[in-house]
């Protein structure tokens, strides 16, 4: 009986927060009135969206009471509330999700005080007073049971009322997609500016500054080859030398823009000789990828696309730099692991953590983060106090 009137007794905490649920929903219903009418007016429009996330949070708190009593979470399905004031106002007024909980709040002002009267009026039947209702008291045990089916009622109903309806969840869920494609192409507009930047200013300051100074001293070896062969011949060894340096510079270049180590031995290699020249001591284990063996001729597993090698050598390259300079780590290891859905890239440190997206030493996991999203990957950063530091990169693609 003791666990009987503990259930009971939850049961009908969970009946009295709706009732107080069901009140805040009939204020609600006046602040909605008032809304609607100032929005009518115009003035007052940039009230409604405002009132619609009060609707959302009343909505939510329900969802979660509902949740925590059934052991399912209840979906939502919103179209986001951003952009002017127009747009946001007409999000709002269209948005099957807000027509959905205005229909919950509605119904739940008036069943959630009934529910919870018909279940006081049994809890107090349930639990008399010594020498009164002596008859109901011996009908406890199926009084009591009463209130959870009286709980239970009232999760069913705040659960269909909630529930979106097929159509409004892919509305809602393409409304999200259209947000993230538009954040991941502004950050790939972005991320691609900044390299057209970079490559701009490595052509002018590095290969093209060499190529002038190659250009003037073959130009003043022409001039000095008839009257001192010994300058013209001084210039032309002048000129070798920054010839090299040239096609060093533009070597530099075109490696930031596809290494060509990829090429020649895939990422598994161009993994593996980073590790090596990263100047920590690097633990490289590949799972279900070409090059898996660790021989360069070793054809396990196949290749990932072109872009999606490129930006996980990028990932490597980016954590590595970062773990050197910043961690003060000695150790690190990379795990790179194909999936079904796409490639996993798993870089973790031994230094003191503290990395942030915004970051020790610079934007370099920002642009990390950028160059991840405009190929639809995600990028997972855990750095506690003391470290480890670990950056977990999930990339879609086809095999």
């Amino acid at each position: 009986m003791r666990e009987a009137i503990m259930e009971a007794a939850r049961a009908w905490w969970h009946l009295l927060t709706g009732a107080a649920l069901a009140v805040l929903c009939q204020l609600m219903a006046g602040v909605v009135l008032f809304t609607a009418v100032l929005t009518l007016t115009v003035i007052g429009a940039g009230v409604l969206p405002e009132t619609v996330l009060l609707l959302r949070l009343i909505a939510g708190r329900e969802r979660s009471r509902t949740a925590a009593r059934t052991g399912t979470p209840v979906p939502e399905a919103y179209l986001p509330l951003e952009g002017p004031l127009p747009a946001r106002v007409r999000t709002a007024v269209t948005d099957p999700g807000t027509h959905g909980d205005l229909i919950w709040a509605a119904a739940h002002a008036v069943y959630g005080v009934a529910l919870w009267c018909v279940s006081l009026v049994v809890w107090v039947c349930a639990l008399p007073v010594d020498g009164v209702w002596a008859g109901l008291a011996g009908h406890r045990p199926l009084l009591l049971p009463l209130i959870g089916r009286l709980a239970d009622l009232e999760t069913d109903w705040s659960r269909a009322l909630l529930t979106p309806v097929p159509s409004a969840a892919r509305d809602a869920a393409l409304a999200a997609r259209v947000e993230q494609l538009t954040a991941t192409r502004a950050g790939a507009i972005a991320a691609h500016g900044a390299e057209l930047r970079r490559i701009e200013r490595d052509l002018h300051d590095g290969a093209q500054a060499r190529l002038v100074a190659l250009s003037m001293r073959i130009g003043l070896a022409r001039r000095a080859y008839d009257s001192d062969p010994a300058t013209a011949l001084r210039l032309l060894d002048d000129a070798q030398e920054q010839a090299e340096e040239a096609l060093a510079e533009l070597r530099h270049v075109v490696r930031g823009i596809h290494p060509p180590i990829l090429t020649d031995r895939g990422l598994t290699g161009a993994v593996r000789a980073l590790a090596a020249s990263s100047g920590l001591e690097v633990e490289v284990s590949v799972t279900g990828l070409a090059g898996a063996g660790g021989g360069r001729r070793d054809a396990q597993g196949p290749r990932a696309p072109a872009a999606v090698e490129a930006a996980a050598y990028f990932v490597v390259a980016e954590a590595l730099t970062n773990a050197a300079k910043h961690s003060g780590a000695p150790r690190a290891s990379v795990a790179l692991t194909r999936g079904p859905a796409g490639l996993r890239v798993l870089v973790e440190d031994e230094g003191h953590g503290g990395a942030e997206a915004g970051e020790r030493g610079g934007s370099g996991l920002s642009g990390m983060r950028r160059r991840v999203a405009a190929l639809d990957g995600t990028v997972r950063l855990t750095s506690p106090q003391g470290g480890p530091t670990v950056i977990e990169v999930e990339l879609p693609c086809v095999w």
